[in-house]
C-alpha cells in the first residue's frame, strides 16, 4: 500500500496532462458493472461533463469502488468524470522507469506491484482489453498485408539477382524504359522495394489504417439505418437482380440455325518413331484406366476417389453434376475413344441440368463446363453442345450484375444472387476468375448471334483500363463494388494466372485483330519482368509474388504455365524481344523441371521456394502435395511445339513414368499428399482436369505438330479447345430460312 501510495504523489499534473486515479474492481465482478459512483444516477448531470468547479480534486481511495477521474488538458484543474480516450490512458504504460506496458503494470524498476490479476484495476483491465484487441487486429491484418517472416529475411540476407538486367541498364531499344541508373534507383525506393523494407511496411501499416477506418465507416452507416431500410434494400437489390435476369434471358427464346465449320487437324495419325508411337499408346492407355474407373465406380458424379471407389464433389460445382464427362470430352474425342465419346455425349444430352438451386463458382463452371461444351461442339458439329454451352452461358449472366461489371465470383443458379469468396480482401472478386471468361464468352455470343456474352467481357477491359496499376502491375484483388484494388498483392500463379493466360489467347484467338489485348499483355509481361522474375544463387530463374511492394521468392505450381505463356506469346513480341521470351519460357521450364526432379516422387510440389538457403524446394507442410496439376506438362507441350528440343519430351515421359510408378491405383489415379515421402500418402481424389489437361498435354507431345495446330487453335484455362475466328468471320453465319 505504501508503493500505491507513493505512486499516486508521484504523478502531477506538470508532469502529466492526463493522470488516472482509478479504483478497481471487486473480485468477481462483471467488468464496467460499476461506471457511476454508488447512490448516483447515470443521467444525474455533473456541471459541464464533470465536476463542478468547485469540487475539490478527487484523492485516491482504496480498492472498495470503481470510479474513473482524469484531469482535463483543456481547463487545468478541471477533474472529468466518465469516459475517456484512449490517449488519456497511454501514460500509464510508458513511464520511463517501468519501460512500457511490462514496466506499468508488471512492476520492476520503481513500478507499482500488483498481487495479482484481481489487483487489477477496472481502467486497466479495460486498457489491457483494448491494446490486446489492437494487436491481435495487426496481427490478423499482417496476415494479409505484410509478407511472410521469410520473404523479409530474403530481402535482406538472400541474394537474389534479377533474371534480366533493370530496364535502366537495357540499351535503348523497344520496350526499354526512359530512366538512367539514379533515377532507376530513386524509383525501387519510392516503391518500397526489397532493399528498402521500412517504408514498404510503413505503407502496409497506413493501409491496415486507412481499411479499417473504412470498414469502421461502413459499418456504421449500416448501423444509422432503420431495419425497415435495411429490409427494402434487400428487397430492390432482389427485384433488381430478377430484373436483369429476364433482360438477359429474353433474346435467348431460341438459337438461330449456323453453318458448322469442319475442324482443321483433329485426324490424328500415327507417330513415324515407333518409341514415340509406343509412348504416346500408353498415354492413351492411362486415359482408358482413368475413364474406365470413374465410368465404374463414379459415373454422373463430378470426381471419382479412386481409393474408396466411390463419387467425390467440390462445392466448386454446386449441384451440377457430370464434371468429369464434360471435362473429358474432347481429350476422347482427340484420341479416338469414339464408343467413350458416344456415351459422355448421351450423358450430356439426357442428365446434364442445370436448373440447380446451388451456389457455384462461375471461374470454375466457365472452364470446365462452357470451355468443355464449346470445345465438344467445335470438334463434332453435335448441336447439344452448343445448346448447352449458350444454355449455361445465359444462366452465369447474373454474376455480372454489380456497380462495375465485374463479376461476383460465386452465383447461386437459380436466385440469380452473387457473392464473393469472405476471405478476399474485403469481398473483393479475384483477378484470375473475372479475368478468365474472355475466351468463352466471345464464342458464346459467336453462336447465339448476341453480342451480349462479348459486351460483359469487354466491360472488364473498360474497368481496368481506367484504374491505375502499381508499377504497371495487377493486383489480385478488385472490389466489384466500387471498382477499385483491393490489397495490393500480385500473382502469376494463383489468384492471377489465367489473367495473363487470356489476353495473350484473346489476341490469338482474335487472329491477332485485338489489339488492345495484345497491348495489355506485353504491357503486363514488361511490368513482371521488372518486379517479379529473379534468378537464383545457382541460374534458376522463377516469377516471385509482390505484396505492397516486397517480393516472396515463392513460386507456385500453377505458376508454371507461364512457360508456355511466355513462349506462345514470342512470334508477337516487340521488334528484336521475340527470342528473348522463347529463352525466358525455356528458364521457366527448366526451373519447373527442377522443382519436379528435387522431390523423391518426381512430381512437383504445390509450390517452391528460393529463400532460406533453399532453391525449387517446398519447405512448408501445406506445399508438398500434388494433385495431378497440368501446368509443368501444359509447358513442356508449348516448347516441344515451338523448339523440338528433344529434352521436353524426355521431362515429359519421365512425369508419366512418376504417375504410374506413384498416382496410379486399382481404382484410377489419386494425388498425393507430400512428394518428398518414400511412400504414398494418397489424397484420395481423381480430379477432372487430369483428364482435361494433363493428360492431354502428354498426349500432344508424342504427337504430331499436325494434331491440333497452334495457328488454328488455342486452348482455354482447362485444356479445351476453341478455334480461332478468322477476320471474315467475327459474326456467327446465319442460315437464309
Amino acid at each position: 500500500m505504501e508503493n500505491l501510495t507513493n505512486f499516486y504523489e508521484g504523478l502531477q499534473p506538470a508532469v502529466c496532462r492526463a493522470c488516472l486515479c482509478a479504483r478497481g474492481a471487486a473480485p468477481g465482478r462483471r467488468p464496467g458493472a460499476e461506471l457511476f459512483p454508488q447512490g448516483r444516477s447515470a443521467a444525474q448531470p455533473r456541471g459541464s461533463g464533470g465536476l463542478d468547479t468547485q469540487d475539490p480534486a478527487p484523492q485516491p481511495r482504496t480498492p472498495s469502488g470503481g470510479e474513473v477521474w482524469l484531469l482535463s488538458s483543456a481547463a487545468p484543474g478541471h477533474w472529468t468524470a466518465g469516459a475517456m480516450p484512449v490517449g488519456g490512458l497511454l501514460p500509464l504504460f510508458s513511464s520511463p522507469a517501468g519501460g512500457g506496458l511490462g514496466g506499468g503494470l508488471g512492476g520492476g524498476g520503481g513500478s507499482r506491484k500488483v498481487s495479482g490479476p484481481a489487483a487489477l484495476r477496472l481502467t486497466e483491465k479495460f486498457v489491457l482489453l483494448l491494446v490486446f484487441s489492437a494487436f491481435i487486429t495487426l496481427c490478423f491484418g499482417a496476415i494479409f498485408f505484410l509478407p511472410d517472416s521469410s520473404k523479409l529475411l530474403s530481402g535482406v540476407l538472400f541474394h537474389s539477382s534479377p533474371a534480366l538486367q533493370p530496364a535502366s541498364d537495357h540499351k535503348s531499344g523497344p520496350g526499354a524504359r526512359a530512366e538512367d541508373a539514379a533515377e532507376g534507383r530513386a524509383r525501387r525506393r519510392e516503391e518500397g522495394a526489397p532493399g528498402d523494407p521500412e517504408a514498404a511496411l510503413e505503407d502496409n501499416l497506413a493501409r491496415i489504417r486507412e481499411n479499417h477506418e473504412r470498414a469502421l465507416r461502413e459499418a456504421k452507416e449500416t448501423l444509422q439505418k432503420l431495419p425497415e431500410e435495411i429490409q427494402r434494400d434487400i428487397l430492390l437489390e432482389k427485384k433488381k437482380v430478377a430484373q436483369d435476369q429476364l433482360r438477359d434471358k429474353a433474346p435467348f427464346r431460341g438459337l438461330p440455325p449456323v453453318d458448322f465449320v469442319p475442324p482443321i487437324g483433329v485426324e490424328s495419325r500415327e507417330p513415324a518413331d515407333a518409341a514415340i508411337r509406343e509412348k504416346r499408346a500408353k498415354i492413351k492407355e492411362m486415359m482408358k484406366h482413368a475413364w474406365n474407373n470413374y465410368k465404374g465406380y463414379a459415373w454422373g458424379l463430378n470426381e471419382l476417389k479412386p481409393i474408396s471407389k466411390g463419387g467425390h464433389s467440390s462445392s466448386l460445382f454446386g449441384n451440377i453434376k457430370g464434371a468429369t464427362i464434360v471435362d473429358a470430352l474432347d481429350t476422347l474425342f482427340i484420341m479416338e475413344m469414339k464408343n467413350e465419346f458416344e456415351e459422355a455425349k448421351s450423358w450430356v444430352e439426357e442428365n446434364l441440368d442445370f436448373n440447380v438451386n446451388a451456389e457455384i463458382s462461375v471461374f470454375e463452371v466457365n472452364i470446365r463446363f462452357v470451355g468443355g461444351l464449346l470445345s465438344a461442339y467445335y470438334l463434332s458439329g453435335e448441336e447439344i453442345f452448343r445448346k448447352k454451352a449458350v444454355e449455361l452461358g445465359v444462366k452465369l449472366l447474373p454474376a455480372f450484375h454489380t456497380p462495375s461489371g465485374i463479376p461476383w465470383a460465386l452465383l447461386n443458379m437459380k436466385s440469380g444472387i452473387g457473392r464473393n469468396w469472405p476471405w478476399a480482401s474485403g469481398g473483393s472478386s479475384i483477378l484470375a476468375e473475372f479475368g478468365t471468361l474472355h475466351l468463352e464468352f466471345m464464342h458464346l455470343s459467336h453462336l447465339s448471334g448476341n453480342p451480349i456474352f462479348a459486351e460483359k467481357v469487354m466491360n472488364i477491359r473498360t474497368v481496368l483500363n481506367k484504374l491505375e496499376k502499381p508499377q504497371g502491375l495487377y493486383p489480385n484483388y478488385l472490389n466489384p463494388s466500387s471498382g477499385q484494388w483491393g490489397q495490393h498483392h500480385v500473382s502469376v500463379g494463383g489468384l492471377g494466372d489465367s489473367f495473363y493466360e487470356y489476353l495473350l489467347k484473346a489476341w490469338l484467338m482474335s487472329d491477332k485483330t485485338d489489339l488492345e489485348a495484345k497491348k495489355m499483355y506485353f504491357d503486363a509481361v514488361q511490368a513482371i519482368e521488372t518486379h517479379l522474375i529473379r534468378k537464383s544463387s545457382s541460374g534458376l530463374t522463377y516469377i516471385a509474388e509482390w505484396k505492397g511492394g516486397l517480393l516472396e521468392h515463392k513460386m507456385g505450381h500453377l505458376t508454371c504455365f507461364a512457360g508456355g505463356m511466355f513462349a506462345l506469346g514470342a512470334d508477337g513480341a516487340p521488334e528484336g524481344m521475340a527470342q528473348h521470351y522463347l529463352e525466358l519460357g525455356a528458364e521457366i521450364a527448366r526451373t519447373c523441371h527442377e522443382s519436379y526432379n528435387r522431390t523423391f516422387m518426381k512430381l512437383g510440389p504445390e509450390a517452391f521456394r528460393f529463400d532460406g538457403g533453399v532453391e525449387a524446394i517446398a519447405t512448408r507442410q501445406n506445399e508438398k502435395y500434388y494433385i495431378l496439376r497440368p501446368e509443368v506438362m501444359e509447358t513442356y507441350m508449348y516448347m516441344w511445339r515451338l523448339t523440338h528440343d528433344p529434352k521436353y519430351r524426355k521431362w515429359a515421359w519421365e512425369a508419366v513414368e512418376a504417375l504410374e510408378n506413384h498416382c496410379r491405383v486399382n481404382g484410377g489415379y489419386s494425388g498425393l499428399r507430400d512428394v518428398y515421402l518414400l511412400h504414398e500418402s494418397y489424397d484420395d481424389v481423381q480430379q477432372s482436369f487430369f483428364l482435361a489437361e494433363t493428360l492431354k498435354y502428354l498426349y500432344l507431345i508424342f504427337s504430331d505438330d499436325d494434331l491440333l495446330p497452334l495457328e488454328h487453335w488455342i486452348f482455354n484455362s482447362e485444356a479445351h479447345l476453341l478455334p480461332i475466328l478468322p477476320k471474315e468471320k467475327k459474326e456467327v453465319e446465319i442460315r437464309e430460312e
